[in-house]
């Protein structure tokens, strides 16, 4: 693999990372940290040859992932009558659609989805609570499921 492309792949883990932990304790995703993960997928899929797709595919990419999660928003804040998510995870949707495309964000949207109810569950075994009224950062589920599709898709970039 490129010197480039390892040092864009290892700041996008680095960010994911950093922003996972902020959001569990600060409950917000930094507007600086999701720019870094979105500036570095350029660089990193120039220095692949687009070996993934072409430049259009990972901005539908960003648009589906965004959008998605969007929706989901939007559907949820007007069913629960609350803020359910916030922007920062949409836009930190948007961010792995560039680094993804579009049908690997809709996978990490839902394998984060996923991995956020897992963390519910744990806290809540742990904590001897009812899952009824918990309320915990969607973000380190997101940040989860898109690890784990990242290292899928682009593992062999590794080998």
């Amino acid at each position: 693999m490129d010197i480039l492309a390892i040092i864009c792949a290892s700041t996008a883990v680095l960010a994911l990372l950093w922003m996972g932990w902020i959001d569990l304790k600060l409950w917000i995703l930094p507007n600086e940290l999701i720019g870094l993960l979105a500036i570095v997928a350029v660089p990193f899929h120039f220095a692949v040859d687009w070996l993934y797709g072409g430049w259009l595919l990972f901005i539908v990419g960003a648009i589906v992932g965004g959008g998605a999660l969007w929706c989901i928003r939007y559907v949820a804040n007007r069913v629960y009558g609350f803020e359910t998510l916030g922007f920062g995870d949409i836009k930190l949707m948007a961010a792995v659609g560039l680094w993804l495309g579009p049908e690997p964000v809709l996978m990490a949207l839902s394998l984060g989805a996923f991995c956020g109810v897992l963390h519910a569950i744990m806290i809540a075994v742990k904590a001897k609570c009812s899952l009824n009224k918990m309320m915990l950062p969607a973000g380190p589920g997101f940040i989860a499921g898109s690890l784990l599709v990242a290292f899928y898709t682009y593992g062999e970039l590794l080998l």
